[in-house]
């Protein structure tokens, strides 16, 4: 592990026990207890996540918002103070580069969040981008995150700060509030399928604060709950359910893509003949219906044998005990509720297609 990048919290995974992995060059948990254990306390109480290894870029300047509608997909001029928006930043052909979550924390200030495997790959193609009086600076060494999750996660994060959070929505945010007498961005969101905050905090203060939420009773979870909650919340992981190869319309969160918005923005008339005729590819989700687990990049065939996708995630959910996931498939073989075979090793299991998320928090 001495190789790796490491967090705030590595010491404290280490004196937990905490099983940890290589995660695209981070040292991280997988688990802290079991993930079937961890999965369960985000779905029925609260759980805490350390995700300080995702990126954060900052862009700042008097074109700071026309630079970032050229970039990104969704329309910024729409982001409002203390409002965050889920984007996509693309490349020509319409492919996912990466998806991220940008805040409006200032005039002419935005914050960046990005995938950790994705840092470097960001803000060089952000950087490369010439034509406005905008500054762009990679400030993830400055940043901690925590992600605390579930339905009690709303009432343990109130008992940390004095002023009310009850109103706020997903993908609001606050900025320079004091949760547990630390000064952060304390946002409504997270990667669950669950109520949950994400908080922002220097990267000094990121053990005090897991401090104070574990004697508060909240369950430290790793990675594996992590990915088995998403994908439950029917939310798409880049590297696999996204790539630069799959577009965010092919991935189904044409939602964050808003092509007409009044600018131009990169990959937008890719995307613009895609919407017009048809996604050739379609993420769907299934549920297997015998034995076996389905894992990223086996065989989609249908009734006569051909291959006609493959898997991008797969699980057994610990919340309905199905095994579940994620299939890239040709679009004119989809059908909600239409059966066909997963290659798993020799053998050809059936499947079908199902609608998602498979949990719906309420």
């Amino acid at each position: 592990m001495s190789d790796l990048k490491k967090t705030p919290l590595f010491d404290v995974y280490e004196a937990s026990g905490a099983k940890v992995v290589d995660f695209h060059g981070w040292a991280l948990p997988v688990q802290f207890s079991s993930i079937k254990e961890e999965h369960v306390a985000v779905r029925e109480a609260v759980g805490m996540f350390d995700v300080s290894h995702m990126g954060e870029i900052k862009v700042t300047g008097p074109e700071a918002e026309a630079f970032l509608n050229y970039a990104l997909t969704n329309d910024v001029t729409k982001l409002t103070d203390d409002k965050a928006q889920y984007t996509v930043l693309a490349n020509e052909q319409g492919g996912t580069i990466d998806d991220l979550v940008l805040y409006k924390v200032g005039e002419n200030e935005y914050l960046l969040v990005v995938n950790a495997g994705n840092v470097d790959k960001d803000f060089e193609v952000l950087s490369a981008i010439e034509g406005f009086d905008a500054k762009v600076e990679n400030v993830s060494a400055e940043f901690g995150q925590l992600a605390i999750q579930g339905p009690r996660a709303r009432s343990v994060v109130q008992l940390a700060v004095e002023e009310s959070i009850g109103d706020m929505k997903m993908f609001n945010f606050k900025r320079n509030i004091q949760v547990a007498g630390y000064g952060v961005i304390l946002s409504q969101s997270g990667y669950t399928g669950e109520d949950g905050f994400e908080i922002y905090c220097r990267a000094e203060d990121t053990v005090g604060l897991w401090n104070h939420f574990i004697e508060a009773g909240v369950t430290p979870c790793g990675l594996g709950a992590r990915d088995t909650l998403r994908l439950e919340g029917g939310l798409p992981l880049h590297g696999q359910d996204l790539t630069e190869e799959i577009s965010p319309l092919e991935a189904k969160i044409g939602f964050a893509v808003k092509l007409k918005k009044d600018s131009d923005f990169v990959g937008k008339q890719a995307l613009i003949e895609q919407k017009e005729n048809g996604v050739p590819r379609t993420r769907a989700g299934f549920e297997i219906l015998e034995r076996g687990i389905a894992r990223t990049g086996y065989e989609v065939l249908d009734s006569k044998g051909n291959v006609i996708g493959e898997v991008t995630s797969g699980t057994q959910s610990p919340s309905s005990k199905r095994s579940i996931g994620f299939a890239l498939v040709d679009t004119d073989a989809y059908e909600l509720d239409k059966e066909f075979y997963i290659k798993i090793r020799k053998n050809e299991v059936r499947a079908r297609f199902v609608s998602t998320p498979f949990h719906k928090y309420n």
